[in-house]
């Protein structure tokens, strides 16, 4: 878990990294009433623009992966504070639907870089990198190399 420290903003603006993931750890994603704006903009190929939509999204992943733990590895906020990225790891079972695999009961890791813009203490834009290939290989989605497998 990372310290917190810096200015005011700063620390408040890694707060609310914890607080995304508290969402998720608790399974209760009407906690993003407080964290998301209602215009919130997500540069993500896989959810939609807005505050519904993300619950929307979060509620469809808590159902196939109702286990979700996730860990804040990192949390770095600009000094203003109108800025955050955190690096998160994401572990859950597999035991509903997603994206058109049936639940296998696989134990699955994911990790994501995710940048955000806030305002007002809240989130209005996201920016995010996923390990996609390997999380959806974990689900049978793609094949996967085996370890060390292309390494060079």
């Amino acid at each position: 878990m990372t310290e917190q420290r810096g200015n005011e903003a700063g620390r408040a603006g890694e707060a609310m990294a914890y607080a995304f993931a508290g969402v998720l750890n608790e399974g209760d994603v009407g906690l993003l009433d407080g964290l998301l704006s209602e215009g919130y903009v997500n540069h993500n190929r896989y959810v939609e623009d807005g505050l519904e939509a993300n619950k929307r999204f979060w509620a469809y992943w808590l159902a196939a992966f109702p286990d979700t733990e996730v860990t804040v590895e990192d949390a770095f906020a600009s000094e203003a504070g109108d800025r955050l990225a955190g690096r998160f790891t994401y572990r859950a079972t597999h035991t509903g639907e997603f994206m058109g695999a049936a639940p296998t009961g696989r134990r699955v890791e994911m990790t994501s870089i995710d940048v955000w813009r806030v305002e007002d203490g809240r989130f209005v834009e996201h920016w995010d990198e996923l390990n996609g290939l390997e999380f959806f290989g974990q689900l049978g989605l793609v094949p996967t190399a085996q370890e060390g497998e292309g390494r060079v």
